[in-house]
């Protein structure tokens, strides 16, 4: 299986070009079921150790429906198939650029969200136009022992989000193992309150910036309980379309978010065509690895080894 390896502000991304199941025709939507219902070994072993490492995330090459496109992709990690990914998007450009795929410009890619565009302005730096995404529920408050009520908005960005705003807990590196423990809390509160739409997959906490062109800094929890080392740019979606929603950002207006780790992306939003936002992210990829994986019928780990 031939892949290569970048990461996004710290996040990986590991681009698969050839190798993975067949999943016949049809909408990417219903490809990207067929992969979370049919193939969850294949996942696992690319994703999980030894192949694969913490909070990896893959993106599977598969021939676009839009004959516009210059790609379909389907991202998964080791808990879930997503419906887009930012970082991955970055990731991915960069990707296609070191292969001389694409040149600078812009290029559409065909996700299981719907289409996105990506300006490639060099051979690091990306913007993506993401799908349109908007605000779902505002103000829902769950408990969580040890903590108490917890209240943010649910939104929608290419995956799903809970986004509280500030958090209970100091959003910093020391804090890490503790973000996590609260961001799975709270996530098991959201799906034990049962609340309309569709569930949350991804956790969301903010906390004053580190820099002074900062706007926020934010901890992501994704769905295989990882941290996103990047700013995530569903994430950072969600939160345009929460930040559009208060009248707290204006359109065309730039704002920098910042990770737990201090990586950037450069946020903007223009009004949707049906309510919500189309979000611009604007961050950086870099090609770590390009390798052949290797399955053999004996491995008792082929398959990677269960988190």
């Amino acid at each position: 299986m031939h892949v290569i390896d970048s990461h996004t502000g710290g996040e990986p991304t590991r681009v698969i070009l050839d190798g993975g199941p067949d999943l016949g025709d049809g909408p990417l939507s219903a490809r990207a079921a067929r992969l979370a219902r049919d193939h969850r070994d294949f996942c696992n072993a690319v994703t999980q150790e030894p192949r694969g490492q913490t909070a990896m995330v893959c993106a599977l090459l598969v021939k676009p429906v839009d004959p516009g496109c210059v790609t379909g992709v389907i991202y998964f990690d080791a808990g879930a198939v997503l419906g887009m990914c930012g970082h991955g998007t970055i990731g991915l450009a960069v990707t296609l650029a070191h292969l001389g795929r694409i040149g600078p410009g812009q290029h559409r890619i065909e996700t299981p969200a719907g289409v996105v565009t990506v300006d490639l302005h060099d051979a690091a730096r990306v913007t993506v136009t993401n799908v349109e995404s908007r605000r779902l529920h505002r103000q829902i408050t769950v408990e969580v022992a040890g903590i108490g009520p917890v209240t943010g908005d649910i939104a929608y960005g290419g995956n799903v989000f809970f986004l509280v705003d500030p958090s209970p807990i100091a959003v910093t590196r020391a804090q890490i193992p503790q973000l996590t423990n609260l961001a799975i809390a709270l996530r098991d509160a959201l799906h034990a309150k049962g609340i309309d739409g569709p569930p949350v997959d991804h956790v969301i906490l903010y906390g004053p910036a580190l820099t002074p062109e900062g706007h926020s800094r934010n901890f992501v929890l994704c769905p295989d309980d990882c941290y996103d080392r990047s700013p995530c740019g569903t994430g950072c979606s969600a939160r345009l379309a929460c930040l559009a929603a208060e009248g707290q950002l204006a359109a065309g207006a730039e704002i920098v978010q910042e990770s737990v780790i201090g990586s950037t992306y450069r946020l903007s939003w223009q009004p949707g065509p049906t309510g919500g936002v189309i979000p611009r992210i604007t961050g950086s990829a870099w090609v770590m690895a390009e390798t052949r994986l290797i399955f053999q019928p004996d491995d008792p780990f082929r398959a990677g080894i269960p988190l």
